[in-house]
């Protein structure tokens, strides 16, 4: 169900005008599930579908860009931009803009090495660098760094246990019965980018049952327990960044901008 202003609303009246695939599946599942997506206002609700397209297209940018999956020891960076600690993490060199840094990953991805951890952050910072313009970015992030799951205290993220699983969260694959000698295959972190449709830093743009079927193949000999997706639901919290919203190119969601909504009775509407 969807809430604006602490009234219900017809999803018809929200894909009026939508024509992106993905955009139109979140809004439908949002409406579906039995779970409140509560927004303040319109204007909330818009941003918080716009971050969740960026996440999807930092997916599909992350998977061409060239970028490697390797377990944490061996993680590599562009040594022009980042400085590589003893622990593998990647800390900004001096006077590097943080926006610039997260920027390279994406242009000279053949020169990365990373775990899926870092990867899914990767993606949370890009869909909010996009989302609130480099100028922002730079400002709530001034010492960014990427360390597997550790990040900067400025990245908001909200987690929760369900299935209301929508495009643009980061939804967790286990592996229950993974090889000793590979625990980097004991799970695997994945952006939902749409219906059954998922990246997996290491595997792709795949689907639900390939990466079960390549998480199974690294799981001890014998073993007749499969690994599946679980209920464990990370996304951005959009409402922390929403006060930076800049207007970029247009996108479908721009059909919701001058929508007002109204009540007559109990009803609420969208003009």
């Amino acid at each position: 169900m969807i809430k604006i202003n602490h009234k219900p609303i017809d999803a018809s009246q929200l894909l009026a005008g939508i024509t992106n695939k993905n955009l139109s599946t979140i809004i439908q599942l949002m409406a579906i599930y039995p779970t409140i997506f509560e927004f303040d206002t319109l204007e909330d609700f818009r941003f918080d579908l716009k971050i969740r397209m960026k996440a999807i297209q930092a997916s599909v940018l992350l998977e061409e860009s060239g970028a490697e999956f390797t377990i944490l020891e061996d993680s590599l960076c562009n040594p022009q931009v980042w400085q590589l600690t003893k622990d593998r993490a990647f800390e900004l060199w001096p006077n590097i803009p943080p926006h610039m840094a997260l920027n390279d990953i994406f242009i000279n991805g053949r020169l990365y090495s990373f775990e899926c951890g870092t990867a899914i952050l990767v993606v949370f910072y890009k869909a909010i660098l996009d989302s609130i313009g480099p100028k922002n970015f730079d400002r709530i992030f001034p010492d960014l760094f990427l360390y597997n799951w550790h990040y900067h205290h400025n990245l908001s993220i909200l987690v929760h246990e369900g299935m209301d699983y929508l495009p643009g969260d980061c939804l967790y694959f286990k592996n229950p019965d993974f090889a000793p000698n590979t625990p980097e295959w004991q799970g695997e972190n994945a952006i939902m980018l749409g219906q059954n449709l998922f990246f997996a830093h290491g595997i792709g743009v795949t689907d639900q049952q390939e990466i079960i079927t390549e998480l199974n193949s690294n799981r001890i000999w014998g073993s007749m327990i499969s690994a599946y997706l679980t209920t464990h639901i990370i996304q951005i919290d959009s409402s922390a960044y929403r006060p930076y919203s800049i207007k970029s190119e247009r996108d479908d969601t721009d059909s919701l901008d001058n929508m007002i909504v109204g009540e007559i009775g109990s009803n609420t509407y969208l003009t």
